[in-house]
């Protein structure tokens, strides 16, 4: 009898270790096909954007909250119904590159026509968030939306390199949509965040192109890299990062503080970069420059927030 008992306990367990790793597993899966880390570079800067709007409107967060949780999870559905329907759209090439072989619609975690729907209903909520908030922040969402899903990930990526510009654009927005929860209209403030969040794509993107260029020349992908080479690309990243630096001083009303930390970052930005141009390991150099984009980023992000 108690055999039988023990024999059954540990079918029990088994039966829940099972669940609870398939469980972990969906998770998993969902966090990859969302691209986490993307998602959440792309959350940051709207909240960012609104949090400066508050400061310069002279207005108190508890007058807002309502319209900080319809324009965060609104922007946070749009953005993952965005990466999800690219992850529906680039499963072809997803199993040809190593980085990507692994997501959900690879490996059969999710179902093609369930990424489908969970990417045209994670658009529809979040927009039916976003109605709650203003206009302007529906019209930025919706260019930033079209942009990725339809002119960078339908149109351009695989034809042009200019994909990479085109793609930037969804993710400048990200700002403007914050400060128009709060703000519409415009203003040198979130037009200048926007414009660094534009540029800052560009040496992103094209390094990690180089890291994996492997990946991308096999995919046959338009990346500048493989069409055009390291040497090009190289330049390119110098002149957009060179670009970078008189931006800070047009937010000027952030104060001494956030230009003086902002300039500094640039300035070492730009060192990497034209290093870059007289090494001889490129695949290492742009994997430096590709860590100092992510923590140029979030430092310059979390300054605006604190001295404001």
């Amino acid at each position: 009898m108690s055999k039988n008992i023990t024999v059954s306990l540990k079918k029990n367990e088994n039966i829940y270790d099972m669940n609870e790793r398939s469980v972990k597993a969906v998770l998993l899966d969902l966090i990859s096909l969302l691209k986490g880390f993307v998602l959440v570079a792309n959350v940051f800067p709207v909240l960012t954007g609104f949090w400066l709007a508050l400061y310069f409107t002279d207005a108190s967060i508890s007058q807002y909250w309502d319209v900080l949780l319809f324009t965060m999870i609104g922007s946070t559905f749009v953005i993952a119904g965005a990466l999800a329907l690219n992850n529906w759209y680039e499963v072809d090439l997803d199993r040809e590159m190593e980085r990507t072989k692994k997501r959900p619609t690879v490996t059969g975690g999710f179902s093609l026509n369930a990424v489908l729907t969970m990417g045209i209903v994670f658009t529809l909520v979040g927009f039916a968030f976003l109605f709650q908030t203003t206009i302007e922040v529906i019209i930025y969402a919706f260019i930033g939306w079209f942009t990725y899903v339809i002119l960078y990930t339908m149109w351009s990526k695989r034809k042009y390199t200019l994909n990479t510009m085109i793609g930037a654009i969804s993710g400048a927005v990200t700002p403007l949509i914050g400060w128009t929860a709060i703000a519409p209209g415009f203003h040198i403030v979130p037009i200048t965040v926007a414009l660094i969040v534009f540029i800052w794509q560009m040496p992103h993107t094209f390094s990690i192109a180089m890291r994996r260029y492997d990946d991308y020349k096999r995919a046959r992908v338009a990346m500048l890299p493989v069409i055009y080479g390291f040497e090009v690309t190289k330049r390119q990243i110098v002149v957009y990062i060179l670009c970078l630096l008189p931006l800070p001083f047009f937010l000027w009303s952030l104060g001494t503080v956030f230009i003086a930390i902002a300039t500094l970052l640039n300035i070492g930005w730009i060192v990497i970069a034209i290093r870059g141009l007289f090494t001889k390991n490129d695949v290492k150099w742009a994997k430096t420059i590709f860590i100092y984009s992510v923590n140029y980023l979030m430092i310059l992000f979390v300054v605006m927030m604190i001295v404001t």
